[in-house]
């Protein structure tokens, strides 16, 4: 062999350990049950840890669904195979890599089909972990929207005989470079679009030239417009544009059960002039989804059953002129966030605060219920079937509330102010369990397992007259 061969044979060598996937990172990859139930040392409810060692797992964000069609998985984050996804068995614990190339933004688990779809850039160097992390990876690159078929991964991965991951796979269409797509992405309740963040160049194209433009709001210096929402067609590969605004879109979520209902938000990074917003996917309809004043920070809104929306009114900043300190900390990106005087007026107790709900059709808010003191209720959610809602606080405890009898109590804590991210409590699509992230565990109080609470039995088996 001559020297250009030589070198043109170590360069496709070189090529193919890049471009073939390594073994270690393999779709259908299978990994031992780290499954544990442990008793909670103050409230006695029993925590089943489906992981419990200190790989770098975290949940779904909360305006979206954690489990799979069928009931029986998990899916989440983690480090166990950078970049990749994984799926957990409630029941067996035994975990199961569901990706292979890398995701970015959103994990969109079907409800009606054993589907998870998420979005891939075409850059590489993009293919980044994580909802925070890959929100803020805008590139010109196209981006695909891809589809796994869950069911195929699972049986071959079960029988040990697994096939390439484009079997697995697949390619829902690829989007224009200059829509600059990225960020969050959620799948329609018809589950046949998928949306997502645009660039704010696409967005200005599809604004009135009379719009006034939004500019930052707030210390982190975020919710400069413009921004918008477009649509993929995840059976064509259709693209198509849904609405533009003049600030910056943050948190886009759908409605499982009204096809074609968006809510999302003006993105600061902490209290917004107007958070929360809704419109329909032909871009009628835009609205605030709950006008707010100055004095009101609302945040971490979630849809939770066919026609109703939860959020936290925060309460967790001192009443100016007063000795009642209501919450600690100084530091927006620290364990107490929001205590700058840069966010204005609102957050504190002088007006009523709490877990809210908001009804989509008649817009009537209520107030399900607010912790006596401490920062007050802040990442929240609610059970499909409107029997329950659930929030956290500053302190990572977590309390769930009778919507009927507005009864609150606390059902676990102790999971470490240090762990590298909240606990996001959700629950499950059955109203019976709600999902957490946690460091209990963690020896170095950062590093987050995957977490199952139970509702009471004896709530469940509570009975309500009419």
């Amino acid at each position: 062999m001559g020297q250009k061969q030589k070198i043109l044979a170590i360069g496709y060598l070189l090529l193919s350990l890049i471009i073939i996937p390594s073994a270690n990172a393999q779709i259908g990859k299978r990994f031992p049950s780290e499954k544990k139930v442990i008793k909670d040392p103050v409230t006695g409810t029993m925590l089943t840890f489906l992981t419990s060692t200190p790989a770098g797992d975290s949940k779904i964000y909360p305006t979206h669904n954690q489990w799979t069609s069928d009931g029986q998985w998990l899916i989440y984050r983690t480090g166990r195979v950078p970049g990749e996804a994984m799926a957990v068995n409630e029941q067996t614990g035994e975990m199961v890599q569901v990706t292979e190339g890398g995701y970015s933004g959103m994990l969109n688990i079907a409800r009606n089909s054993m589907k998870l779809y998420f979005m891939r850039s075409t850059d590489t160097s993009l293919r980044r972990r994580g909802d925070t992390v890959a929100a803020r990876d805008r590139s010109v690159a196209p981006v695909q929207i891809i589809e796994v078929d869950l069911a195929k991964v699972f049986a071959d991965s079960k029988a040990g005989k697994m096939k390439p991951a484009s079997e697995y796979q697949r390619v829902c269409g690829t989007t224009p470079p200059e829509l600059g797509a990225g960020g969050d992405m959620a799948l329609d309740g018809a589950e046949e679009w998928a949306y997502f963040r645009i660039s704010k160049e696409e967005a200005a194209r599809h604004l009135p030239a009379s719009t006034k433009i939004e500019g930052n709001f707030g210390p982190r210096n975020m919710g400069a417009g413009p921004s918008g929402i477009a649509a993929m067609n995840i059976k064509t590969g259709e693209v198509k544009h849904v609405i533009s605004v003049p600030f910056q879109v943050g948190h886009i979520q759908t409605n499982p059960w009204v096809p074609g209902e968006i809510v999302f938000c003006w993105e600061t990074g902490g209290k917004s002039p107007q958070r929360t917003w809704t419109v329909m996917s032909d871009g009628t309809g835009l609205r605030p989804l709950y006008p707010e004043s100055e004095y009101e920070w609302v945040t971490h809104e979630a849809v939770i059953t066919r026609d109703e929306v939860a959020m936290a009114i925060m309460g967790h900043r001192k009443i100016p002129g007063t000795d009642k300190q209501v919450a600690l900390g100084t530091s927006v990106y620290g364990a107490n966030p929001g205590q700058e005087a840069a966010w204005g007026p609102s957050g504190t107790r002088e007006k009523p605060t709490g877990l809210a709900i908001v009804n989509l059709r008649t817009r009537e808010m209520t107030i399900a219920g607010q912790t006596p003191s401490g920062s007050g209720l802040w990442h929240v959610h609610g059970s499909p079937d409107g029997r329950f809602a659930v929030g956290d606080d500053f302190s990572r405890s977590v309390y769930l509330i009778d919507r009927h009898t507005r009864e609150m109590i606390m059902l676990t804590t102790g999971h470490k102010e240090t762990a590298a991210d909240h606990t996001h409590p959700t629950f499950s699509p059955d109203g019976t369990k709600i999902q957490i992230q946690s460091a209990m565990l963690s020896k170095d109080g950062r590093s987050m397992n995957i977490c199952i609470i139970p509702v009471p039995e004896n709530w469940l088996k509570r009975k309500y007259s009419k």
